[in-house]
C-alpha cells in the first residue's frame, strides 16, 4: 500500500493542497492496481522425454495433431481392452497437446465418458495415463474444453487422497487449471467440498503435493467471487494455520511451497474479508521473522529464487499495515531488524530484480508513515545514504524513496535537522531537474516540509531551489506559481 500518513500543511498553501489532492488520486489508483493484480496462470506437468539424435535426453516432442477419425479410432481401440491400451492412451495424450485435437476430442460424443471410465480404472498404469490426458485437456485455453471436463471434477477431488504422489499432484494441477478457466467448474467444485478436501490434503508430508495444493488454492483465491464465496470458507477451515506454518518452515527443502502459500495469504489479505483473524493467528510476526531469515540467507550467499518468496511476503505485510485505513485493524511492528533486512534486500536485488526494491519501499513507506520508531531508525542506523542513492533510479523507485523521506520530514524539526545534516537538499537538486511532474511534485512536497520545520535552511537555500523551479517553468513545466 501507498502512504497512509495524514498530511499536515498550512491552510493557505492552496498550490500544495492541489498537489496533494492529485497525489491522493494517484495513490488510490496505485493501491487498487496492486490489490487487483492477478497472477492467474495454468501449469503443465510433462515429465516425459525423448532421446535426441545425439543420444541426449531432451524435452518431449509432441506428435502431430490427430484427425477426428484418428481420435475416434484410438477411442475404439482403447475400449476394446487390448494390451496396448497404455500405449494408445499415451498416443492420445500427445495428440491432446494440440488445440485442434482437444477441440475434436470434446466434440466427439461419449469421448469424455470413455476417458473418465479409464481414469476411474482399477489399473494404476491406465489410471495415471488417463489422468495425464485430462491434465492436457485442462491446459486448454478454450472454455468449451474446460466445460467438457466438468464430469471429471468429482473424481479428481476424490483421488486427491490417491495412491501415489504423482497421481495426487496431477489431480491437483488439473483441478487448478480447470478452476482458472471456468466459472462453471468453480461453481461445481465448491458444493463438492473442495475446501474441506484441500484442508485435509494440506497435512500431506510430500512437497510436490503441497506445491500443487498451493497452486490450486491460489487460483481459487483470485476468482471474481473469492471474497464472497471462497475466502470465508477458507478462513473457517484449518487452512490459514497450516499456510502460516508452511511459509516459514523447511525453506531449503520447500521454497516452492512457501512461495505458493505466501501468495495465497496475500490474496486473502487483499480481500479484507477477515484479516483480524489472520492477525490473531500471528501472521504479522510470522512474516517478519520469515523476512529476517531470508535476509540471513542472503548473507550466506544462498539467494537463488529468494526474490520469488520475498515479493509476496513484502506485499502481504504492506497491506496488513494499511489495515487500519479500511478494516479497523491496527497492526504495529516494533522490530528494527526488519528495517535492516529491507535495505539489505534493496541493495542486493537492485540490479537483477529491481521490482523487489519497489516492494521494499512500499513496506518501508507504511512502516515510516505512522511510527516514529522506524523514522528514527532510518537515521540512527545510518540508512539514509542508502535511501538517497535510490533517487536516481527508476521513476517509481524515486517516487517511493521521496515518499519515505517525506514521512521522516513530517515528524518535525529534529528529523528535518538530521535530514539536512545528511545532505538531503543537494540530492533534491537532481530530482527537481527531472521532467516527470510527479517526481518533481513529490520533491517539492519534501522541500516544503524541510523549509516549514527549518526556516533558516529555507532562507539560505530557497533562492537556489526557486531558480530551478523557474527554469522548469521556462521549459513548459505544469507547476503553478503557488507551488
Amino acid at each position: 500500500m501507498w502512504s497512509r500518513r495524514s498530511c499536515r500543511y498550512r491552510p493557505d498553501a492552496s498550490g500544495l493542497e492541489e498537489l496533494r489532492a492529485r497525489r491522493r488520486e494517484q495513490e488510490s489508483a496505485l493501491r487498487k492496481a496492486r490489490r487487483q493484480q492477478q497472477l492467474v496462470s495454468k501449469r503443465l506437468l510433462r515429465e516425459d522425454s525423448l532421446v535426441n539424435g545425439d543420444g541426449q535426453a531432451g524435452v518431449e516432442i509432441a506428435a502431430e495433431p490427430l484427425s477426428e477419425q484418428e481420435v475416434l479410432q484410438l477411442l475404439r481401440n482403447i475400449q476394446m481392452g487390448t494390451e496396448e491400451r497404455k500405449k494408445l492412451l499415451s498416443r492420445l495424450r500427445q495428440g491432446l497437446q494440440h488445440k485442434e485435437t482437444q477441440q475434436k476430442f470434446v466434440r466427439l460424443e461419449g469421448s469424455m465418458q470413455v476417458l473418465i471410465g479409464l481414469f476411474t480404472s482399477s489399473l494404476a498404469n491406465i489410471q495415471i495415463e488417463a489422468a495425464r490426458c485430462l491434465h492436457e485437456l485442462s491446459h486448454s485455453s478454450d472454455p468449451a474444453v474446460a466445460e467438457a471436463c466438468l464430469p471429471a471434477t468429482s473424481y479428481l477431488l476424490t483421488y486427491l487422497s490417491g495412491h501415489s504422489v504423482e497421481f495426487t499432484e496431477l489431480c491437483l494441477y488439473t483441478l487448478g487449471n480447470l478452476a482458472v478457466e471456468s466459472d462453471a467448474v468453480r461453481k461445481r467444485l465448491l458444493p463438492q467440498g473442495i475446501i474441506p478436501t484441500l484442508a485435509s490434503c494440506i497435512q500431506s508430508p510430500h512437497v510436490a503435493v503441497l506445491e500443487g495444493l498451493g497452486y490450486i488454492l491460489s487460483q481459487l483465491l483470485q476468482a471474481r467471487e473469492a471474497a464472497t464465496k471462497i475466502i470465508p470458507l477458507v478462513l473457517d477451515s484449518v487452512l490459514p494455520q497450516h499456510m502460516l506454518r508452511l511459509v516459514s518452515s523447511n525453506l531449503e527443502l520447500g521454497m516452492g511451497v512457501a512461495v505458493e502459500f505466501s501468495w495465497c495469504l496475500h490474496y486473502i489479505v487483499c480481500s479484507h474479508v477477515n484479516n483480524a483473524l489472520l492477525i490473531s493467528q500471528g501472521i504479522v510476526s510470522t512474516l517478519v521473522l520469515l523476512l529476517l531469515e531470508l535476509a540471513s540467507m542472503i548473507s550466506k550467499a544462498a539467494t537463488e529464487g529468494l526474490e520469488l518468496l520475498i515479493c509476496p511476503v513484502l506485499r502481504c505485510l504492506s497491506n496488513l499495515l494499511a489495515e487500519d485505513e479500511t478494516d479497523g485493524c491496527k497492526v504495529q511492528i516494533q522490530d528494527e531488524r526488519l528495517l535492516v533486512a529491507l535495505f539489505l534486500f534493496m541493495q542486493y536485488f537492485l540490479q537483477q530484480h529491481p521490482f523487489i526494491v519497489q516492494e521494499c519501499l512500499w513496506l518501508l513507506n507504511n512502516l515510516t508513515a505512522d511510527e516514529p520508531i522506524f523514522c528514527s531508525a532510518v537515521l540512527t542506523l545510518d540508512l539514509l545514504p542508502a535511501l538517497l542513492q535510490l533517487l536516481p533510479c527508476s521513476r517509481m523507485v524515486t517516487l517511493l524513496a521521496l515518499t519515505v523521506l517525506c514521512n521522516i520530514a513530517e515528524k518535525g524539526p529534529a528529523y528535518c535537522h538530521q535530514l539536512h545534516q545528511k545532505a538531503v537538499l543537494p540530492s533534491l537538486l537532481s530530482t527537481l531537474a527531472l521532467s516527470d511532474a510527479q517526481v518533481v511534485g513529490q520533491s517539492l512536497e519534501l522541500l516544503h516540509l524541510l523549509f516549514l520545520h527549518l526556516p533558516e535552511v529555507g532562507l539560505s537555500s530557497g533562492f537556489q531551489f526557486l531558480c530551478i523551479v523557474q527554469r522548469l517553468g521556462n521549459h513548459g513545466g505544469k507547476l503553478t506559481a503557488t507551488t
